[in-house]
């Protein structure tokens, strides 16, 4: 596997992201949602409200399927949030360049497994309703705002 650039792994580590991210995994998982009530057909418009409702602005990319949060420039480093909604869970990927060469564009699945161990899972957190996914997004947001302002030094 890919080693993380070294600047995205401080950051990563400075937030706590592990932590915080097996937090909200467990916290929306499948004993609390199981199969049969996760929120799988999506109203796309529903989704971009509440995105937007949260202080972003964003577009979904119809053939990638994901919602991009509009990338913010911050001296040479550019960030972006990509958010997939499939099969009622969330996977969230972090879109980092630094004077335009990729950093990081994986989802969060992967960030475990370069900072601890390859065999190292976390599950995607599961939505039943759009009040979890509100919440789960509202983390998130927090998340990569604390991220982007380690890593940008603000």
């Amino acid at each position: 596997m890919i080693e993380l650039n070294s600047k995205i792994k401080n950051a990563l580590i400075k937030i706590d992201f592990i932590k915080r991210y097996e937090e909200l995994s467990n916290k929306f998982n499948a004993e609390r949602t199981p199969s049969s009530n996760r929120l799988v057909y999506i109203e796309g418009k529903e989704v971009m409200e509440t995105i937007q409702a949260l202080g972003y602005s964003t577009l979904f990319d119809a053939k990638e399927k994901l919602y991009k949060i509009k990338e913010e420039q911050i001296g040479k480093i550019t960030l972006g949030v990509h958010i997939i909604l499939q099969d009622g869970m969330v996977d969230l990927v972090w879109v980092v360049r630094e004077n335009g060469e990729l950093l990081l564009g994986a989802p969060w699945g992967t960030y475990s497994r370069r900072l601890i161990d390859s065999s190292y899972r976390i599950k995607k957190p599961i939505i039943g309703t759009y009040e979890d996914l509100e919440e789960i997004l509202k983390i998130t947001f927090k998340m990569y705002e604390d991220f982007k302002n380690v890593l940008t030094g603000n």
